[in-house]
């Protein structure tokens, strides 16, 4: 396959993932701030949100004071922000757009619908009126798109680059929405809470599971109390979760194997090698050596293999 090809594909299924990972944050902040609270709790989740991101500094530098409206549209609508949803789906057809022959008809359609009518669905105002609405749609258009792919496409080189591109990005989100909302609620660690604030950390913890849709597979799985160790472990370590890191590399590693070439040997060594720590890594020493410096070393190590697979199959044709 030609590196210019593999590019697109990769790139193609990363905005699709980001734009779905924009939603869910996007939509289960949102629903919280409509519970009861102060407005730091509430300001402090708004930063939470762009700090996951890396987008603090380019928002401070555009708007200032952080107001809930002013980031969901640079989050959502602004084409100057280059993660936000309607960046990340134009890029995302832009980039099926180039290799339409790689793609079925289906996968083409799916993609470049999302985009027409997400545009027509923001000149219509539906953000304005019902953001969940919106949020909802985005998640819905990314499950369809994965669906069509697995459902109508060859299991070629070009479908092995689209999960690659499409698993990474999510275990980078999955580590990024660990590491910005335990540090949050660290002292969720140390000591015991009152009443109060153990209601306010159901509610958190909630939105955390809810954001990665783990909230019922954490009851499935657990069948007691929300435990902020136990959301790690689900979320981290569980192969059987589909949004957890464990399960996000087993696909990358999987994918990978199948498109390697004489020059990817050692990509494939070191993804396989995070793919071992994660399966037999236990929740209890992650969290003694600490969870910050953990999910830091991971997010590093996934920027690494970005770098090596562009390096060892996408940047010769560029």
């Amino acid at each position: 396959m030609l590196s210019r090809t593999a590019d697109h594909l990769f790139w193609m299924a990363r905005y699709m993932e980001r734009a779905e990972n924009t939603a869910r944050m996007l939509d289960v902040n949102y629903q919280s701030s409509l519970l009861p609270q102060s407005a730091a709790v509430a300001e402090q989740g708004w930063r939470g949100l762009l700090s996951i991101s890396e987008l603090t500094h380019d928002y401070n530098n555009r708007y200032g004071a952080i107001h809930p409206r002013q980031v969901k549209d640079f989050m959502v609508r602004d084409e100057r922000n280059p993660s936000s949803i309607l960046s990340c789906l134009r890029a995302a057809r832009e980039n099926a757009r180039a290799v339409r022959g790689s793609l079925t008809t289906e996968a083409w359609e799916t993609t470049n619908q999302t985009w027409l009518e997400f545009n027509r669905m923001l000149a219509d105002g539906v953000m304005a009126r019902d953001p969940s609405s919106v949020f909802e749609w985005v998640k819905f258009r990314s499950h369809l798109s994965r669906g069509v792919t697995v459902g109508t496409m060859l299991q070629d080189e070009a479908f092995y680059f689209i999960r690659i591109g499409s698993f990474l990005e999510r275990a980078d989100n999955t580590a990024r929405l660990l590491d910005v909302k335990f540090h949050a609620v660290e002292s969720d660690f140390y000591g015991a809470a009152d009443e109060r604030d153990s209601e306010y950390d159901f509610y958190h913890w909630s939105a955390i599971l809810r954001s990665v849709s783990a909230f019922e597979i954490y009851r499935k799985v657990y069948r007691n109390v929300i435990q902020p160790d136990k959301v790690a472990e689900l979320l981290i370590l569980r192969p059987d979760m589909p949004r957890s890191l464990a399960a996000c590399l087993n696909e990358v590693v999987t994918n990978l194997k199948l498109v390697s070439n004489e020059q990817s040997g050692e990509t494939l060594r070191r993804a396989g090698r995070l793919r071992c720590d994660l399966e037999f890594a236990r929740i209890d020493e992650i969290l003694s050596t600490g969870l910050h410096a953990y999910l830091t070393q991971f997010l590093d190590r996934v920027g690494d293999l970005g770098l090596g697979i562009s390096r060892d199959f996408l940047v010769s044709a560029h």
